[in-house]
């Protein structure tokens, strides 16, 4: 008879090997974001260089995705106490808070079109495409800390985690905070390098 469970040292392998695979996703989204600054900085020297103020929704939306990213903690931190009650209440707020960031997001691009600031075409500036793909490309990965919000509450609600086994809401709370991370670098950025 073949004994299908794990042993310790092999269960910590596993969980070492999904962290190692998060960290090598997060390094190369990094990357990206490091050209698309580094490429922004460079082009700060072009002559049709527009500087202007951030949309307010934007600063909104960062204020949500931080506390999205409390409410994500406050969730590992209820089931690890096996609070399974808080542990949905957090976790459906923190999906609530990500939503909100979402709107947020595409309300300042209503606030930039009502500025007459576009992306591309004959009256757009290089600025402000910068920042569109900033906020896009961001977003697409942002959908993917979304899916993976809800892949951890189907878990949970199914009942698969508990204080013992915490490694798939860990895995999505690393990367949701890694998420709100990158998009606190990117306001900042965005709004003192002008």
């Amino acid at each position: 008879m073949i004994q299908m469970t794990l042993t310790e040292e092999e269960r910590q392998k596993h969980v070492r090997s999904k962290k190692m695979l998060l960290w090598f996703a997060m390094i190369s989204m990094i990357m990206v974001f490091a050209g698309l600054t580094s490429g922004y900085i460079v082009s700060k020297k072009r002559e049709d260089w527009v500087a202007f103020d951030l949309p307010m929704a934007f600063t909104i939306s960062t204020i949500l995705i931080l506390i999205s990213s409390i409410t994500f903690h406050l969730a590992k931190t209820s089931i690890q106490k096996d609070k399974r009650s808080a542990t949905s209440l957090f976790l459906l707020a923190t999906l609530v808070l990500g939503g909100l960031f979402v709107y947020f997001q595409f309300a300042g691009f209503h606030e930039l079109y009502e500025r007459q600031l576009f992306p591309s075409g004959s009256s757009s500036k290089i600025t402000v495409s910068f920042l569109y793909v900033f906020v896009v490309v961001h977003l697409a990965h942002l959908a993917g800390g979304l899916i993976s919000l809800l892949v951890v509450i189907y878990n949970h609600f199914k009942q698969k985690y508990n204080s013992g086994q915490t490694l798939g809401l860990e895995l999505g709370a690393m990367f949701w905070h890694f998420l709100d991370f990158l998009w606190l670098y990117l306001f900042l950025f965005l709004y003192f390098f002008k």
